[in-house]
């Protein structure tokens, strides 16, 4: 059955610092097909700021940031 909406992914950056985490998010994105979604989970206040600006700036869309237990959870899709 082929829908509208791809698949959608989590990835865990508890713990990595930014930059890094974007750059570990960048390689999983890349792997995704057009219209999957990768959430991630990420506990550092900066890439909580700057992940989202990075990712559009890339031709990505934020498709939600939410704050979760222990951090936030930003959508992306590809």
């Amino acid at each position: 059955m082929n829908t509208m909406s791809g698949k959608t992914e989590q990835l865990n950056l508890y713990g990595v610092k930014c930059p890094l985490n974007w750059a570990k998010a960048k390689v999983r994105l890349e792997d995704l097909e057009r219209g999957d979604v990768l959430e991630l989970l990420i506990d550092d206040p900066k890439g909580r700021r700057d992940i989202p600006r990075a990712a559009e700036a890339e031709g990505y869309a934020i498709v939600g940031i939410d704050e979760v237990e222990g951090g936030w959870r930003i959508a992306i899709e590809k």
